[in-house]
């Protein structure tokens, strides 16, 4: 286990966008029989995906929320010092998407920009590197874009993943401030890195003419080898074993009680499984925002986007946070910060 403190760090205002267009899950009758619909509906709990027009990228989105969040908090954009692009569906392969990013909203040239790919505990490990550049003597703003277009890499015809993924942009921009600041338990499991991905396209496995040949894999499922998979079943237990674990872990290390905690904001994947970790650590569900229902599985952009939809108008006096991400890796991160001199902006759609 890595624990990580950084004092002395805030996020001062988060924002998020999604594209326009609603996909009802109850649309999917042509893959799935009516009453095993209903079943599965009922047990993710995804009700409805926003999915982006294919012209939308994942940085098109975190660029709206960028300028909202700039507008909202009257930003300096030259005052940006880091740009951190968090996402599996990047622009191209070469180059990186920051770059392209820093270009667009107009940020000064001496910024430092890069990219960063991970899955479903992307967010909280982007954090970890973003609070991490803030320690850094000439180094007082950071701003994290996290965004993900999963429906661009999902077979239509999937019923493993095809009721599962929506698409979102979120931006945080993250200050120097006194304070406890940031504290989080990362973990990896490599063994388990088949569990999810896409394995043609890249450099173990290049893109062929087969690459595009649409298969049904060992467990059912369906897609080429440039769409996701995953091995459900796998990633289910996985999950269920080593969340937990690892909120008690950032109690124990942080000296606090769960009922510390105003809310507890999990990566958005499974409505039974939420409520399931909210069970077994004694938790009120109350305190526990589900946009999923909304949004789908947005991958590593599910906390942020989850934070702006739920948690701007709820007014809880406690707004000491615990966010927990887990994913494709196999990985899982949990951390704690106060946002209570967070701006949340409004949720906006394009």
């Amino acid at each position: 286990m890595a624990y990580i403190h950084i004092p002395n760090v805030a996020i001062r205002g988060i924002s998020a966008c999604v594209p326009k267009n609603v996909v009802k899950n109850e649309s999917l009758g042509e893959i799935f029989p009516e009453e095993e619909l209903k079943k599965v509906i009922d047990s993710v709990g995804i009700i409805e995906r926003r999915i982006v027009d294919k012209d939308i990228c994942a940085s098109d989105l975190c660029f709206h929320a960028a300028e909202k969040l700039f507008n909202d908090l009257d930003i300096d954009r030259d005052s940006i010092d880091v740009l951190i692009f968090m996402s599996q569906t990047s622009d191209f392969r070469i180059p990186a998407t920051a770059p392209i990013l820093q270009h667009r909203l107009g940020l000064s040239k001496n910024s430092i920009c890069f990219d960063v790919s991970l899955a479903c505990s992307g967010y909280v490990y982007a954090l970890t590197t973003a609070f991490t550049y803030l320690n850094l003597p000439n180094i007082n703003r950071v701003l994290l874009l996290d965004g993900e277009t999963f429906s661009k890499i999902v077979n239509p015809k999937d019923k493993t993943n095809a009721l599962l993924y929506g698409d979102a942009g979120t931006a945080t921009l993250l200050e120097k401030q006194d304070g406890e600041g940031f504290k989080a338990v990362l973990h990896t499991d490599g063994e388990g890195w088949n569990a999810v991905g896409v394995t043609g396209g890249g450099c173990r496995n290049p893109f062929k003419e087969e690459s595009l040949v649409e298969k049904q894999r060992e467990d059912g499922s369906i897609g080429n080898e440039l769409e996701v998979h995953m091995d459900g079943v796998e990633v289910f237990n996985f999950t269920l074993r080593v969340v937990p674990k690892s909120i008690k872990e950032l109690l124990e290390k942080t000296e606090t009680n769960i009922s510390d905690y105003g809310s507890i904001v999990f990566h958005q994947a499974n409505k039974f499984m939420i409520e399931f970790f909210a069970k077994k650590m004694k938790y009120d569900m109350a305190n526990v925002p589900i946009s999923l229902d909304k949004f789908g599985n947005t991958s590593s952009a599910t906390i942020p986007l989850t934070i702006v939809s739920e948690l701007k108008n709820r007014s809880s006096i406690n707004k000491k946070v615990l966010m927990c991400g887990f994913g494709a890796g196999l990985s899982w991160a949990t951390a704690s910060i106060d946002l209570s001199d967070t701006f949340i902006s409004d949720l906006i759609e394009v």
